[in-house]
């Protein structure tokens, strides 16, 4: 199988994101191209179509290569708990909850079989890798037992673009640092130089000394691009979930920033609507009196219950309710209930009763060992507008006493939704178009703003690649992949 790794000279360097493009442009050549990620640690999950959940990056990577995701493309996936502790979560089922040292010690011969097995499955049906590494290669203390970066790239076989991110500053020594501390620097081929402001050109005699320091070809400068529509994987993406409306008197959107936040992707759908600002809260103080207040969704939802209980979250809801609307998003919605029970510790925090907000006095989640991980596709009606959405669902906490269902799916019902406060556990409500100009009708009416006229938007996924593509000496990338054009 041929391919190709990108690897970064540390966290948030945009290795996803130059994944995600290479998947689309080898995609369009006529490719048999899938993503792989060994071992992904977020709380940003994705749903397979099989009810099973992999890293987020991977799943967007499989849509750009135009292919259904599986388990194989993430085998590995750990999702941070409280306490220092991640679930496991092997080919898309949770398997336990181990701290780091137990992970170390104890995992490691078992990661390396699944990525074997995985990378085997791969094989039968893709004839083009695109691998994404972890954080970064030269953690010279973690190493010896790393399942992510060179070990990945060596038991599949396949060389290395390193991506560094010069906006983070100090370009020149990551990369000569990375590449003094890494083990097998032969396999690194090319380099990148990631989200660049300005004129390139005034970088060309940076390129001429990293070519001949390192002996690597520099394959381009990729310029910052401010809007690329693609969903962000972790939390270091959250401060790109934000804007400022271009409408005077436009909607606020304002977000809870809980401490164990999760698939907050849910919210960017906002950031394409021109009337709407959106900005983040981390305490009570900066909530304001916005149109709109959105709880997302969350990993822990009894540790951030009780973060935003002690901010004293509970009065500010209460005030709020009834004139500003409410929206809970998976353990956001949690937190509307009477009472939250888990006497297992399943959620993270073993209680065997703890008082919810009260938002919705009937509502009760008991949080049980077998999450509940399927994807829905139903209707919902705001106001007169009956209109169909799709999403899934990924969480433990199970829901009773919530009456007014917002979603309706055969005879089931799912969420809430009644005197401008709505909660449900679907991802990916807010994505689909017509939904989300449902649920803005009232507030837009009420603020005398007119619906803007949809535009004929490009796939990003296209613009994206397009972007990366054109600063990029492809022609040399697939020579080293030893790809034909």
């Amino acid at each position: 199988m041929r391919g190709i790794m990108i690897q970064g000279t540390a966290s948030d360097v945009g290795k996803s994101m130059i994944c995600t493009a290479f998947c689309r442009i080898l995609s369009d050549k006529g490719f048999e191209v899938a993503p792989f990620k060994s071992q992904n640690m977020s709380n940003n999950s994705y749903v397979t179509v099989l009810g099973e959940e992999i890293g987020r990056a991977q799943g967007v990577q499989a849509e750009a290569a135009r292919i259904l995701a599986t388990v194989d493309m993430n085998p590995i996936l750990l999702k941070p708990e409280s306490g220092m502790k991640s679930q496991v979560i092997l080919f898309g089922k949770k398997i336990e909850t181990m701290d780091g040292m137990d992970y170390r010690a104890q995992f490691y011969e078992k990661g390396l079989a699944a990525i074997d097995h995985a990378l085997a499955n791969l094989k039968k049906n893709f004839t083009h890798l695109v691998i994404e590494g972890a954080g970064s290669p030269a953690e010279v203390n973690l190493n010896d037992r790393e399942l992510v970066n060179m070990t990945v790239a060596k038991r599949a076989d396949v060389p290395v673009i390193l991506v560094a991110d010069i906006e983070r500053g100090g370009v020149f020594a990551s990369i000569v640092g990375t590449l003094t501390l890494i083990p097998e620097k032969e396999r690194v081929k090319g380099l990148i130089i990631n989200k660049f402001r300005g004129d390139v050109q005034l970088f060309e005699e940076g390129i001429r000394f990293l070519e001949l320091y390192t002996g690597i070809p520099v394959l381009g400068v990729i310029p910052y691009m401010d809007s690329h529509e693609i969903e962000q994987e972790d939390s270091l993406g959250v401060e790109a979930v934000q804007r400022l409306s271009s409408v005077k008197g436009g909607i606020e959107l304002v977000i809870c920033r809980h401490p164990y936040i999760s698939n907050f992707t849910d919210v960017e759908p906002f950031l394409s609507e021109p009337d709407i600002t959106v900005r983040w809260a981390e305490t009570v103080e900066k909530i304001g009196q916005p149109d709109i207040l959105l709880l997302p969704g969350i990993k822990s939802t009894i540790a951030d219950l009780r973060y935003w209980k002690e901010q004293g979250l509970g009065t500010k809801l209460s005030e709020l309710h009834g004139n500003t609307w409410i929206v809970g998003l998976c353990g956001g919605f949690q937190m509307f209930a009477e009472t939250l029970t888990d006497p297992q510790g399943h959620d993270g925090t073993a209680v065997e009763n703890e008082e919810g907000f009260s938002m919705i006095p009937t509502m009760r989640v008991d949080f049980e060992k077998q999450k509940n991980v399927q994807r829905h596709r139903g209707t919902v009606k705001f106001a007169d507008v009956e209109v169909e959405v799709s999403g899934y669902e990924i969480h433990h906490g199970k829901v009773t006493g919530s009456d007014y269902p917002l979603m309706h799916y055969g005879d089931m019902g799912e969420g809430y939704f009644h005197n401008r406060l709505l909660g449900t556990h679907l991802h990916g409500f807010f994505r689909d178009l017509h939904c989300r100009t449902a649920f803005l009708a009232p507030i837009r009416k009420q603020k005398n703003l007119s619906t803007p006229s949809p535009e004929a938007v490009k796939d990003p996924f296209d613009r994206w690649a397009e972007h990366v593509k054109s600063h990029l000496d492809w022609q040399k990338v697939t020579e080293i992949m030893g790809t034909d054009q």
